[in-house]
């Protein structure tokens, strides 16, 4: 009878639990068994061994080979595995004489021809490696530069098996001669590409200020779409630690390699209206994959055309919204992705979408224009602190040279303003003007008493909910972050309220 084991890690979300893939090669008749609560991508692993090890020139051990993967109560999915489990077998078998070390981990699914393919979250991968005191790890070549992005982590690629097995055997490593993937700032947009929307562009600099959730009204080809996508250029970039957190979820969701490894600017995505609940949440029959709402952590949740969403798809976006992470449920586990994200949302006025100016190209009757806008339900309104309209740029701003502010400006003020705000919340849990809890702002961070008379008269006339009376003070300190007051005045508040109601700015 001969034993072997070596290490892997099992993802929940972005949580990895130490797994031990131990291999008994015992006489009897042939037989493959693989004992530890496996899906069906792991099931199917044993032709894809098989034919892995006679490719690379090894035998197939003629008998019973028994596969235990522990611990045992934790559901076990994908084709990661592939590689520990091979290398377990051929140290049970005595290719592999050299002992295994304790502090390694092995991750790589394998191809019939014995290569080591790409595979999902490495980088959470060797977070969590890194925790369990693991100091080697052996990666698939692909996910190079993504293992790398944990420091106190030796790592060895492997483009095939022969590859992984050298390297236990004598300890040589495959050569990168590519450059280390550490990409800056790239940013192909800026505001300097939006002709006018002076309101509109102002609210977008609020927002970015303090983290606030938007509502861009306007006719088709007003450039609704065109000022969303240029948020991210005036949004501070990431730090460390956000930055390691979004690449982290990313490498869950296998879009690593699209966006790069610690990019420090903020993610922009944008799903198409049509999109399904669990596709904006997250979900997954075997392994809970991260949802729009978590790969927009920390940086902008753009959707086009919101109206047109199916039901409850908006709806699901209001427990993030308020908690700033999702916990999805399932039989198997339960598990929560981060998701603190700025909302854009984008409508027509109507379904024809000409309803501008005085409405004279118009076809929709006043019935299908409200039931059009009933669509964006009232609780999820209720959470968007700016409302604004986006008109059409007139013939003298599209014919006039010259243009507004750049995003490099822009940036620069949204970065004194948030400066103002973390020096005034330094001794807090929160950083930004949108997390001030409710709490506080009728306590230590109200407005100016004119600014709260206000408030408290809107409040009586039953113009404004409990939660827009809080969000008017979080949008009404970001005005005087921006114009540097060291509280809101009654002007703030009455901006902010405008802001709101989506009335002026």
């Amino acid at each position: 009878m001969a034993l072997a084991k070596v290490h892997t890690v099992a993802l929940v979300g972005l949580v990895g639990h130490l797994i031990d893939v131990e291999v008994d090669i015992s006489d009897g008749l042939p037989g493959y068994s693989l004992l530890g609560l496996p899906d069906a991508a792991l099931s199917e692993s044993r032709e894809r061994l098989r034919s892995a090890l006679l490719n690379s020139g090894f035998l197939w051990p003629n008998k019973k080979v028994t596969i235990s993967l522990s611990p045992a109560w934790l559901p076990k999915s994908g084709s990661h595995y592939d590689l520990p489990i091979a290398i377990a077998i051929l140290a049970a078998m005595g290719v592999i004489t050299a002992e295994i070390p304790e502090s390694l981990v092995i991750l790589g699914e394998l191809g019939l021809d014995g290569a080591v393919k790409f595979v999902r979250g490495v980088l959470p991968t060797m977070i969590s490696a890194l925790s369990f005191g693991s100091d080697t790890a052996i990666v698939p070549f692909e996910n190079l530069h993504e293992a790398r992005a944990v420091p106190g982590i030796e790592v060895a690629p492997s483009r095939s098996l022969a590859d992984a097995i050298s390297f236990l055997s004598t300890g040589e490593r495959v050569e990168d001669h590519s450059q280390t993937d550490n990409p800056k700032h790239n940013y192909e947009l800026d505001l300097l590409d939006v002709v006018g929307q002076i309101p509109a562009r102002q609210a977008l600099e609020i927002a970015a200020i303090g983290g606030h959730h938007l509502l861009l009204i306007g006719p088709p080809g007003t450039g609704k779409t065109m000022l969303a996508e240029r948020i991210p250029t005036i949004l501070p970039e990431l730090t460390p630690t956000q930055s390691l957190e979004v690449s982290a979820i990313h490498s869950v969701a296998g879009s690593l390699t699209e966006r790069g490894v610690l990019t420090k600017q903020p993610p922009f995505v944008a799903p198409h209206h049509t999109t399904t609940i669990t596709a904006m949440v997250g979900g997954g029959s075997h392994a809970v994959r991260p949802g729009v709402v978590s790969l927009a952590h920390a940086g902008v949740l753009f959707i086009d055309e919101a109206p047109e969403c199916a039901s409850g798809v908006l709806d699901s976006l209001r427990q993030p919204l308020e908690s700033g992470k999702i916990t999805i449920s399932r039989s198997v586990s339960t598990v929560t992705y981060p998701a603190n994200f700025l909302l854009v949302l984008a409508a027509n006025p109507c379904p024809c979408g000409r309803f501008n100016g005085r409405g004279r190209a118009c076809s929709c009757s006043a019935m299908q224009i409200r039931n059009y806008l009933k669509k964006l339900s009232g609780p999820l309104l209720d959470r968007i602190d700016i409302r604004t309209f986006v008109e059409a740029p007139t013939r003298v701003e599209m014919a006039s040279p010259v243009r507004g502010e750049s995003s490099h400006e822009v940036r620069n003020r949204v970065n004194i303003s948030r400066a103002i705000a973390a020096e005034r919340f330094k001794a807090e849990r929160w950083s930004i003007n949108s997390q001030i809890p409710s709490s506080e702002l009728r306590g230590r961070f109200k407005a100016s008493r004119e600014g709260m008379a206000f408030l408290h008269n809107e409040l009586d006339s039953e113009r404004l909910s409990a939660r827009g009376f809080h969000k008017v003070l979080r949008v009404a300190w970001s005005l005087a972050d921006r114009d540097g007051r060291s509280i809101p005045s009654r002007d703030d508040v009455e901006a902010a309220f405008a802001m709101r109601e989506g009335t002026l700015l």
